[in-house]
């Protein structure tokens, strides 16, 4: 195994709320993939569904060392959740074709998520 990148990120949740006070629907359209974007609508808890997801996108892009740039968008990387909750990343069209363009093979993430705070950690592994 080598690590091709690591990434981690810090958020204060009240920074996405007053972001989400301004604009709702604008920031989670912004932020999410379609996928992400049905889950939000049916989330109870929506600040903080934004929130995970900003973090851990966040934490992708600083991983990938391209942050959020090079025609790559927040909506391009999707947080999903399988069964038993472990979240997993999934590059979408030019962050897809990034990923494989620098032969990364894996990427592994993990959220921890508390009343103020977000904390993610992203490795991708060549």
């Amino acid at each position: 195994m080598t690590i091709f990148g690591i990434g981690l990120d810090l958020l204060q949740i009240k920074r996405i709320r007053k972001l989400k006070k301004k604009n709702q629907i604008k920031l989670a359209k912004r932020i999410l993939s379609v996928y992400e974007w049905k889950k939000y609508l049916m989330s109870s808890f929506s600040i903080r569904y934004i929130s995970t997801r900003f973090s851990a996108k966040e934490a992708a892009s600083k991983a990938l060392g391209t942050g959020i740039q090079k025609g790559i968008y927040w909506n391009q990387l999707e947080i999903r959740n399988n069964k038993e909750g472990k979240p997993k990343i999934i590059f979408l069209k030019n962050a897809k074709k990034l990923f494989n363009n620098m032969k990364i093979k894996k990427s592994y993430l993990t959220i921890t998520d508390e009343i103020k705070y977000i904390v993610t950690l992203v490795i991708l592994e060549k």
